[in-house]
Parts: C-alpha cells; structure tokens; sequence
C-alpha cells in the first residue's frame, strides 16, 4: 500500500492537495508516536500530538514544495529528488516510513536489484503508465506473499527480548542486571554462543557493571552483545557493548539516535551538551568473532541510509535491537520489526531480533 503513495501525490489537483496527502501518510504510518511520547515523557496527550504533527512537517514540506502541476518528466523527476532528499542526511534523520522499505516484501532475496526496481516502479507510478507499475507490484506482492518466510537468526545465535518498564530518569539497576544475566544464562544452555540483548540492556555502562558481567559470564565461552549509555560530561553514546569472560569493549556507537528525545545537538548552542551524540556514517559494520554484523539500534530501523549504507559492506547478519518500553501499547514496535525483516529480507541476510517491549 505503501506504494501508492507516489500516484496519489502525483496525481493531486493542487499543491494543498498534494501536501495533505503527504500530511495523511505520514500521520497514518506515525500514528503510535502521540500515545509513545506521551508515555515516555509521562505527559499530557497534547505534547505527543504536537511532535506528531511537527515531526511531519519536513516529509510535508519535501513533498509539497516538490510538487508539480506540470505533467511529465518534470513530476517524475521531482518525486524521485523528494525520494532521495528524504533518504540521506539531513532531511532523511526524518524520513520514516519512507516507501522504498516494501522493496523487501516485493523482491526478497533480490538485494541492490530488487531495490532498483522497487525505486524505478516507484518513480513509475508518477507517470501516465502508473496502473501498469501497479499491475506489476501487485504481481511481484502476490507471488512474494504465496511463500514468504520470515529472515530467522543464524545457528548459535539468540536475541532476547525483555519485559523490563521504564523512565526518561530510569536505567538497569542491579536487580535488573541479574534478571538479564539470568536469561543469557538460559539462552546459553539452549545452545546459544552469542546473546544479543535489547537497546539500554545493560544501562548506564561502568566498571562495576563491567566487572559484574565479566564474572557472569566466566567459564560460559559466550559472547553477549547488550545495548547501554556511556556518559561523559558533555553528552552520551548510545552504544552495543561485546562482553565476554575476557571483558568488554564497545562494539558500536549508534549512527542515529532519535531526535528531540535523544539527539538534541541544538543544546550545545546554550552550553547545557548535546544529549546523545550522533556517529551518522560511522562504524556501518563490525566483527564478532569474525562474523561481520550490520547493528541497527531502534530509530535506525525506520530510516534508510542506515541500512544501506551496511548493506554495501555486505554483512553476515542483521542485529537489530530496541528498548521500546514506552511504546508498548502502539504499532511502533510492530513497525521496527516489521521494517527490520523487510531489509533483511530483501538482501537475504539473516536477522536477530531483542526488544525491550
């Protein structure tokens, strides 16, 4: 369905029209992120109904500005400017949703090709022959979905998913710590030789905490891949530590953090830090135990370049992992997730899943 957004945009009568349509699929792709934020923030209903509807205002700003009434190559090329604009940084830190991520649905397996075509079929609906790229969409949707399988986790590795609540102010405590060092030891005896647990698994990352996991892990031969914070005096990185009974290192720092809730770089203007610090075409890929690993850290599951740009150092595997505790009760969960398959599935790599949900 996502698909049909570029027909309807070209096919507006006006430049209005066409900004609310683009206003509509935004909003409709976004809707949990009223209940989420203010789940998150422990809020009124009213601050997550203002971000939802300024988060779209660069999709709709893109996409209305781009418009055309002009019909032809002029439209074609313009919707295919907004395609890129909002992929690539900077619009793209805010291009969810973007379509070209059903090119894992349509083409799985097909790789850089079937993301070609998805992009060409895209721009093609924007033209006067867009029933026919339908009719092959439709097509390629018809025989994707009559023997689909889900990307699963290679042998030896196990992602977790965890029920932990939480807090804008609340990080892993120690009782906490020990439920999680449980569950990696029960993923261990099912035959696990590399845990992956969800984002802020392990919280805020110190030398106890270092020293609590290293003795847990002592004598087991596992390698645990767990999300936390690394504090400093002007910001933090969100990060994927590899633990194991040798210790522990930083394996990634994410490329993306959400912004206004996370990434807040406009802070450094007034001396009060940056919150999370943004490393955006850093470290696309990194080696556990010589497997080549692409991590996708929450918010960098719905936006493109993150993904891509792994994807051109050919990955062995996709870890994707989310804390998305605060968003439980909406589809923001189910979006990440179901955006992590497509990619992985469109490129035939597999996949480990761990959310805190």
């Amino acid at each position: 369905m996502a698909m049909a957004f570029p027909a309807l945009w070209a096919f507006s009568s006006s430049r209005m029209v066409a900004g609310c349509v683009s206003l509509g699929y935004f909003l409709a792709a976004s809707r949990g992120l009223p209940w989420g934020v203010a789940s998150f923030y422990g809020s009124q209903f009213a601050l997550g109904l203002a971000l939802w509807l300024g988060a779209s205002l660069v999709f709709v700003g893109v996409h209305a500005v781009l418009w055309t009434p002009t019909r032809g190559w002029r439209r074609t090329l313009r919707y295919a400017v907004a395609a890129v604009v909002m992929s690539v940084p900077p619009l793209g830190i805010v291009g969810w949703a973007h379509p070209v991520t059903g090119a894992g649905v349509l083409f799985p397996g097909w790789g850089w090709l079937g993301f070609a075509v998805a992009t060409i079929l895209l721009v093609a609906m924007t033209t006067t022959r867009w029933l026919f790229a339908a009719a092959l969409l439709t097509g390629f949707w018809g025989w994707s979905a009559s023997d689909w399988t889900l990307p699963n986790a290679p042998k030896g590795w196990i992602g977790i998913d965890t029920h932990f609540s939480g807090s804008v102010v609340q990080y892993a405590g120690y009782a906490q710590q020990l439920d999680t060092i449980a569950l990696t030891k029960a993923a261990v005896e099912d035959g696990a030789s590399v845990v992956v647990l969800p984002e802020s698994a392990a919280g805020l990352w110190t030398p106890t905490a270092e020293r609590l996991w290293k003795r847990a892990l002592a004598e087991s031969g596992v390698t645990v891949l767990s999300g936390a914070a690394m504090v400093d005096k002007d910001a933090y990185d969100n990060v994927i530590m590899q633990s194991s009974a040798a210790g522990s290192e930083i394996l990634y720092r994410q490329r993306m953090p959400v912004p206004v809730s996370m990434w807040q770089p406009w802070l450094a203007w007034i001396g009060e830090g940056t919150g999370a610090r943004a490393y955006i075409f850093a470290n696309p890929v990194v080696d556990v135990e010589g497997v080549k690993v692409a991590p996708l850290i929450c918010y960098e599951q719905l936006i493109v370049w993150p993904v891509l740009q792994s994807m051109l150092h050919r990955p062995h595997i996709i870890a994707a992992t989310a804390n998305v505790w605060w968003a439980s009760n909406t589809n923001i969960p189910a979006i990440q997730q179901a955006s992590a398959q497509a990619w992985a599935s469109l490129f035939g790599v597999p996949l480990v899943l761990a959310f805190n949900r």
